[in-house]
């Protein structure tokens, strides 16, 4: 068996994440570990336990690293640092205003407990903050951007639907073609939070719900929306499932400086993600940083880490000497 892993909620990105194991033979999913019913779900991998979220700390000795899928709102800055006391740890903790204060309850229930946890493990934060760390180490002189969608943000979603009276709800993150275009061209432009995006919304209420309440708690909610221009669509549930099913999503990465005794050389540095499914790619990102929580920790490494932390190598299954074959 190869890395035993065990996946802690069964949404979309639980599922991306069954996904993800099947296509890396070194991984093994052990068990799916559920808030709901575990009689009542259905997974895709045969053979595979289902198993109470209750139940998780009494299979610390099966697993070898655990895969949380659970919202960053509410779920994971409980549940990451309390399966830290019991296993290796990944999870995809998006509110970036809030990853210092989650990396640091992580990291000691991580170092008490000799495991190793990797946060804020995705493409935003994740793929996109390495390729912003990498573009300033080689443009110190410089301005960075980051543009996000058109697409759908699992993170700002979720937040919607856990506001009192919303039953479902879709929010789009809508970059501002005139501002992307201007850093593009090379002008380093002083844009805002505002200037960037726009964020829309298509929440499904519940019955009787009061809709302004609904709309005020948006809009105003810190971390999510109060710095962005928000609208608010109230649709029907059929509207939802027809016209908002899929999850697609992308960005861009983009720096642009100057080298130069006099500053004369512009250079623009651009990292750019089109993706069917967001919560499919997340997953994906997700088993391989599981693979190097797994790895460190059989090296003797404990506590947090972040995408920052963890060299490249440690994201693949081949040696290094593979490595330096194959991609170098």
């Amino acid at each position: 068996m190869g890395i035993r892993v065990g996946i802690l909620g069964y949404g979309n990105l639980g599922r991306g994440v069954e996904c993800a194991i099947r296509q890396n033979p070194d991984c093994d999913l052990v068990a799916v570990f559920t808030r709901r019913n575990p009689k009542e779900l259905t997974i895709l991998t045969e053979g595979v336990k289902i198993c109470s979220a209750a139940a998780a700390p009494e299979m610390k000795d099966e697993i070898d690293v655990m895969i949380l899928c659970g919202g960053s709102a509410t779920d994971l800055p409980v549940q990451t640092p309390e399966m830290a006391k019991y296993f290796n740890v990944v999870d995809s903790f998006d509110t970036h205003a809030k990853i210092p204060q989650h990396f640091d309850a992580v990291d000691q229930a991580a170092r008490e407990s000799g495991h190793v946890g990797i946060i804020s493990v995705g493409w935003d934060p994740g793929m996109f903050s390495l390729n912003r760390l990498y573009a300033n180490g080689i443009l110190p002189d410089g301005n960075d951007y980051t543009f996000w969608g058109k697409g759908v943000s699992q993170g700002h979603s979720d937040a919607i639907r856990r506001v009192e009276g919303v039953k479902d709800a879709r929010q789009y993150t809508i970059p501002v073609e005139s501002a992307l275009e201007a850093v593009r061209g090379g002008t380093n432009p002083t844009l805002n939070t505002r200037q960037k995006h726009t964020r829309e919304c298509f929440v499904v209420p519940e019955p009787g719900a009061d809709l302004k309440k609904i709309e005020e708690a948006i809009i105003h909610m810190p971390n999510y929306f109060a710095d962005y221009d928000t609208t608010v669509h109230f649709i029907s549930e059929e509207e939802l499932l027809r016209d908002h099913a899929g999850i697609p999503h992308g960005g861009f990465v983009i720096r642009s400086g100057k080298t130069g005794w006099n500053r004369e050389n512009n250079h623009v540095i651009e990292y750019s993600l089109r993706l069917d499914s967001n919560p499919q790619f997340t997953s994906s990102i997700l088993v391989a940083y599981g693979r190097a929580a797994y790895r460190l920790n059989q090296e003797g490494q404990k506590g947090c880490k972040s995408v920052f932390d963890v060299a490249p190598s440690y994201l693949s299954p081949k040696d290094g000497a593979e490595l330096r074959r194959s991609l170098l």
